[in-house]
């Protein structure tokens, strides 16, 4: 038998940019602008994307190393309040194992000149198969990449 677990977890990473709260949220919405900053790393195949942003609408991403296995992400949206709150579920597979289901939630508030961004995550992490500390990187780092895009920097090739 199996040994079964699962680690509980809430994590906040928060970003200030330069930019109204309309400009930091648009690149949620847009799948094009999206698929630039939000996915797997390079070298990295994608075995399928989409994005059907609304409420009841989902996020599905597959993708994984060439000849390596398929991380599966997939991210149906709870509510949606432009440019102030996005609220989404979402489960993360490796192949065909589950390895965490989260509540992600992104704030998007007016500063002087510019946006605070909040984004929390509540996660159950599911038998030692995925970590907080490696989710809460991997969305610092999908944060920094929609930084780059904002900023309109070229793609990372």
């Amino acid at each position: 038998m199996t040994e079964r677990s699962v680690t509980h977890a809430t994590f906040v990473v928060e970003r200030t940019y330069d930019i109204a709260p309309e400009r930091v949220f648009s690149p949620w919405a847009d799948p094009t602008t999206k698929a630039r900053w939000f996915g797997y790393p390079a070298p990295w195949e994608t075995n399928g994307y989409d994005l059907d942003f609304r409420v009841g609408g989902r996020e599905l991403d597959r993708g994984g190393p060439a000849g390596g296995p398929v991380y599966t992400y997939d991210a149906p949206y709870q509510e949606i309040v432009p440019n102030r709150r996005i609220v989404f579920t979402y489960a993360m597979d490796h192949d065909a194992t589950r390895v965490s289901v989260s509540l992600a939630t992104v704030e998007f508030a007016p500063t002087d000149g510019g946006t605070r961004l909040v984004f929390t995550e509540q996660g159950a992490f599911l038998d030692g198969r995925d970590a907080p500390a490696q989710c809460e990187q991997a969305n610092s780092g999908l944060l920094e990449e929609l930084d780059r895009v904002l900023r309109g920097a070229p793609d990372h090739s």
